[in-house]
């Protein structure tokens, strides 16, 4: 029997939801790269070989917990049938761990063992060997090495947080993406470093109504938040999910978030990720409107962005208010009203959050759903939600409220809804509506909810995990030898954050299993996607940029962001600087339509440049945004 109470999603894939589909005409953002910075593969004018690649034994490059299971990928990259097997002979080799401390003492030696009898994998273009060094757990820093050619893997750590540097970094990425907030030393590094954005005349603290720009009596007070992704607009709705995946993350796992992670609320007695998340909340409060309703996105009306956000002086405009925005600030809000309740610090923050969710929750309900607000005027992405994604929020609006209230509307209304949510609308749908599903597994272990209620949802949800998806999850690992597998229909814009998705998933139902060893396999598998974005994948590279301070050795060095501006920030080998670190790629993307050559050629998981030009069409490859960067904290922080 499984207990419920354990689970814990985060967001999925389908229907291309990661990606806002931009189609950006002109975006003037500085200089042409001339070079990448990785070669991937077969040749093509977009490629270089500047840098050496990447070595073919691939490991987790931060390394691995002394008890995690521990899979070396061994790989002959573009095979074709005809090779000649000297080619791939090192697929049959015998490999050892080194220290690298005592390099000429192995500390384990085994043969690799070739994935599918040496077939060549459709979506890589390559063929695979495993070397499973999982017997290896004392604590060090180590290497794998061929003992017949000499060639040796990046070097890895094992230890117990060998994670948690990661985790801060990779968080860190929203202090960069503050919006109206200097970036300055000592919390930024001095060679990221920022004026505050979007705070002059016409600016964020006067934005005014995009349908009526003249009229100065519409003007609002629209400063903070974050950038939504390489952009710098802000969008409600998008930045709804990052903010319930960043409340589970620290509710799930509290002990993971110190108050150390060198943002300027640092040792104010608030885990940092609270801070954080309360500097999104504290726009989106400026974003509601005195009846309840709130104002879809803000942003400017065309893509010349200045040499760096801090020196962009163009005019800011604000959408209509709409049901979806209204009631994913309510959600929010209770959400983080719940959380933030437990610090004596932040009662009266979330008496004030409590009481304006009630207020979106009740303008949301004396409204239709609209699904045309956004006339996407103000560039680029289309902030409107369909209505079973709207639904979900007013699920999650409702769970969260009956936590803070024991007001039966609450409990009526989920009763009344909650199979109109996507979780239940179609057979996969749990898997791209996340934060609904960790909205009702909450409400499941609510005292208040009602028994009758909790034993039916229950069982739809037995039906769903044990019935449809565990099937599918079943062994999973087995399908791909980067030990990481998605449909092809899942390498779509953003599918690095697809890859996180599917390790949640995995954990998640390992934490709802009875059995030990499904348990472990489930677990075993989420590291598998884990290990995927840290560099045990086709290209070799840690999918997360500039990480070379953290302990990678080959990793993104390109990102598609206005930050890029005049080429200050473009490669982190090559560049002044290069990008801050710790951002998480869009990933490979079978979908990308731009017009550097040879991608569509490519084995899907190779579709990929470390490239950020925008004459190369990079925002659909290389972009990052706060919606990629949520699930794949999300997956850190559990494992």
């Amino acid at each position: 029997m499984a207990t419920f109470a354990s689970i814990q999603f985060s967001s999925l894939f389908g229907r291309h939801l990661f990606g806002r589909h931009r189609r950006w005409l002109v975006i003037c953002l500085g200089v042409l790269s001339t070079i990448a910075v990785i070669a991937f593969g077969s040749c093509s004018a977009f490629q270089s070989s500047a840098l050496a690649s990447p070595p073919n034994i691939l490991i987790d490059q931060f390394g691995y917990r002394p008890g995690d299971q521990k899979v070396a990928v061994i790989q002959q990259a573009n095979a074709t049938e005809e090779d000649d097997p000297n080619l791939y002979q090192h697929l049959n080799d015998t490999f050892q761990v080194i220290d690298v401390e005592a390099p000429d003492a192995p500390v384990y030696t085994a043969s690799a063992e070739i994935w599918a009898d040496g077939k060549i994998h459709d979506q890589s273009g390559d063929r695979v060997a495993w070397f499973d060094f999982s017997t290896v757990q004392t604590p060090g820093n180590y290497a794998i090495q061929n003992t017949r050619t000499g060639e040796t893997s990046a070097q890895f750590a094992i230890a117990p947080d060998v994670y948690q540097n990661v985790l801060k970094t990779a968080t860190r990425m929203y202090y960069y993406q503050r919006s109206g907030f200097e970036k300055a030393p000592p919390y930024a590094d001095p060679r990221w470093t920022d004026r505050a954005a979007f705070l002059g005349p016409g600016q964020d603290p006067e934005a005014r109504f995009v349908d009526d720009k003249d009229n100065a009596a519409l003007a609002r007070d629209m400063r903070g938040g974050w950038f939504d992704a390489g952009d710098t607009n802000k969008y409600v709705t998008f930045a709804a999910q990052p903010l319930h995946l960043l409340l589970s993350a620290y509710s799930q796992n509290p002990d993971r978030w110190p108050d150390d992670f060198n943002i300027p609320e640092s040792n104010n007695g608030i885990p940092d990720l609270l801070d954080e998340v309360r500097y999104e909340l504290d726009w989106f409060q400026r974003m509601q409107d005195d009846d309840g309703g709130v104002f879809i996105k803000l942003g400017t009306l065309d893509h010349n962005a200045a040499s760096t956000p801090g020196r962009d002086r163009r005019p800011r405009f604000y959408g209509p208010k709409c049901s979806s925005s209204t009631i994913d600030l309510a959600s929010t809000f209770a959400h983080a009203a719940v959380v933030f309740r437990d610090f004596p610090e932040l009662q009266s923050v979330a008496a004030t959050l409590e009481q304006r969710s009630l207020q979106a929750w009740d303008w949301f309900n004396r409204h239709p759903i609209q699904t045309e607000c956004d006339s996407q005027e103000i560039k680029a992405g289309d902030a409107d939600r369909d209505p079973a994604v709207q639904m979900g929020g007013a699920i999650l609006a409702a769970v969260y409220l009956s936590q803070l209230r024991d007001d039966p509307q609450f409990h009526t209304y989920i009763r009344d809804h909650y199979s109109e949510t996507r979780p239940f609308d179609d057979s996969m749908g749990v898997l791209y509506a996340s934060s609904v599903v960790d909205g009702l597994m909450t409400y499941l272990q609510s005292a208040n909810a009602p028994a009758d209620l909790k034993a039916q949802m229950e069982a739809d949800f037995s039906t769903l995990f044990f019935d449809q998806l565990s099937p599918f999850f079943n062994d999973i690992v087995n399908l791909d030898p980067y030990r990481a597998y998605m449909p092809d229909g899942q390498y779509h814009w953003g599918s690095n954050a697809v890859k996180s998705n599917f390790g949640n998933i995995n954990q998640a139902i390992s934490a709802a299993t009875n059995d030990t060893s499904a348990a472990q396999m489930y677990t075993n598998q989420a590291l598998g996607y884990l290990h995927y974005l840290h560099g045990v994948n086709p290209l070799g590279i840690v999918y997360l940029t500039n990480m070379y301070d953290v302990g990678a050795e080959y990793s993104a060095n390109e990102m598609f962001h206005a930050w890029l501006g005049d080429g200050i920030y473009k490669n982190a080998q090559t560049s002044r600087s290069g990008p801050a670190p710790g951002y998480v790629t869009g990933g490979p993307n079978n979908d990308y339509t731009g017009p550097a050559e040879g991608i569509a050629e490519r084995p899907i998981m190779r579709a990929y440049l470390d490239r950020s030009d925008s004459e190369l069409y990079m925002w659909e490859i290389t972009e990052p945004s706060i919606t990629y960067q949520a699930p794949y904290i999300r997956l850190l922080s559990r494992l």
